[in-house]
């Protein structure tokens, strides 16, 4: 088996005539804040070509360092297979087919496909809200010659479920930030400092704790970081390592591992190979490694010829912000999220206070405890976002249902609030949809009841069923969905056949279930 950097979280794996493209990001991220490091822009078109063309394509997740829409609008093959991941919602597949693809492989957690002869593929899922509310997600990929984990940045919380007796061989693991905090934030300079190198010791604390579970052959460092070549948020690139940023590069991460006796962490850039056979696996980079090492040795002239490289994109694609039109930002937050707000009482109550947005010349406040959006008029608050109001025009004309995705990650905004992280105010943010706020609310209400859902019968279509799934006790009112003959909890993919209530999964689990009169 091959495996070929991409950049960031994107490989590209081949075994036999086989190959799976996973996560290719191309086209600058998050309102053009984020770029690919090392660039991936100066590959091959014979590698380009294999990229678009692949026999399958996985996506981890929807966000837009993984889930490149543009790109994989303008550059894929439509007949290309998608390996869905068995998120709790069909939402990506929705997107994925609202751009052309219509060929799709629903997986279920931690099963393995036989995707080709000989070739096995497990999806492993995270499903909790702060993984973002689609989900997030893992690929273990097999052969008769290597196993390869492409874990990029899932946050994977049971590990007994994807150990087993074979060795990996590459482990491919984000080891850097992928958030807006705390360089955003309105705090004291030296404090912010402080915040921003805690955050970076407990990625690396997270990550290493994950390549001593999985012991592969190979670490291989990957899904960031990002860099930021837009003058207005150069300074978030960590280039000497004195910087108030939380994205450390592969040489800070591999240097880590070295100290604590691993020295199996492979230094790459997009076009670095690896290869699998027998047990060992070799690395080829597309240029001299003496240039490999030039781009982190001299960081700060790479990334000024690279922002020089990209200047007129950049500048050409900020211009189209003022040209979206101004509309009446109140009445359409009004009609859009008080409704979610009246669906979403627990996470209300989890939030606590008022936000506000100060948009320039306006300001508008959110009222958590009562419900409603309305005309800042100098009540408290306890949360506030100070956000150009182009992008925030742009981000409600889409109706951009993720503002962490479409908006917050871009690092183009800061932040105040009085107290610690309010984990509900982000999820609701990333929940600006009914089907993502009743998944929220269901999360919050047994987050902060301590209790799930009456144990009462639920109706889905012409079936009344037992609330609870017997599989982890998801609530099939939020995850239960009808599939032809099957019931399918769609929050790990276990499926019920609605006759006999008998799970076609793990046949010694059943449900209760009857047809309606």
């Amino acid at each position: 088996m091959q495996a070929t950097s991409l950049g960031h979280a994107g490989v590209l794996l081949r075994s036999g005539n086989t190959t799976i493209t996973c996560d290719p990001w191309f086209v600058p991220a998050f309102f053009a804040s984020w770029f690919v490091f090392p660039r991936n822009d100066q590959l091959t078109p014979e590698l380009m070509h294999e990229v678009c063309n692949p026999t399958f394509l996985y996506i981890s997740h929807l966000h837009g360092d993984h889930c490149d829409l543009e790109f994989l609008s303008q550059h894929m093959n439509k007949d290309t297979t998608i390996l869905l991941p068995g998120f709790p919602t069909r939402e990506m597949e929705r997107e994925l087919s609202r751009i052309g693809f219509r060929n799709f492989i629903r997986t279920s957690d931690g099963i393995a496909t036989e995707i080709a002869p000989g070739v096995s593929a497990t999806i492993f899922v995270e499903t909790s809200i702060t993984d973002g509310p689609s989900g997030d997600s893992a690929l273990l990929v097999s052969d008769e010659s290597a196993q390869v984990l492409n874990q990029n940045d899932c946050r994977i919380s049971d590990l007994s479920s994807w150990q087993s007796a074979r060795k990996v061989d590459l482990h491919w693991l984000q080891y850097s930030g992928a958030i807006w905090y705390p360089m955003v934030y309105d705090i004291d300079a030296t404090e912010k400092k402080k915040l921003a190198q805690s955050k970076v010791e407990s990625q690396f604390s997270r990550a290493i704790k994950y390549v001593e579970a999985v012991d592969a052959r190979v670490v291989v460092p990957s899904a960031g970081p990002p860099c930021f070549l837009d003058p207005d948020l150069f300074d978030l690139n960590m280039v000497t390592g004195d910087e108030t940023s939380i994205f450390p590069d592969q040489v800070q991460f591999i240097t880590r591992l070295t100290a604590l006796g691993r020295d199996n962490a492979q230094l790459n850039i997009p076009g670095t190979t690896f290869t699998v056979s027998n047990g060992e696996v070799t690395t080829t980079h597309p240029v001299p490694i003496a240039d490999v090492n030039d781009i982190f040795a001299d960081k700060a002239n790479y990334l000024r010829a690279y922002q020089s490289d990209w200047s007129s994109w950049l500048a050409d694609r900020t211009a189209t912000w003022a040209t979206t039109p101004r509309t009446d930002l109140l009445k359409s937050l009004q009609v859009w999220w008080q409704p979610l707000l009246a669906m979403a009482t627990t996470v209300r109550t989890g939030i606590g206070a008022n936000c506000l947005l100060h948009l320039g010349d306006e300001a508008i406040l959110i009222n958590f405890p009562e419900g409603r959006v309305e005309q800042y008029t100098d009540q408290p608050f306890s949360f506030r976002f100070d956000i150009a109001r182009d992008l925030v025009e742009i981000v409600v004309a889409n109706k951009a249902i993720d503002w962490s995705n479409s908006l917050f990650l871009s690092c183009r905004f800061t932040a105040w609030r009085d107290g610690a992280y309010n984990e509900y105010l982000y999820n609701f943010f990333k929940s600006l949809s009914v089907e993502r706020m009743t998944r929220t609310e269901a999360e919050a209400s047994r987050n902060i009841n301590g209790v799930d859902a009456p144990e009462t019968d639920i109706t889905l279509g012409d079936y009344i069923v037992q609330r609870r799934c017997p599989h982890r006790s998801a609530d099939l009112s939020v995850f239960g969905e009808i599939d032809g003959d099957q019931l399918v909890c769609n929050l790990h993919g276990w499926r019920f056949n609605l006759e006999t209530g008998v799970c076609t999964t793990s046949p010694d689990k059943r449900i209760s279930v009857r047809k309606r009169n």
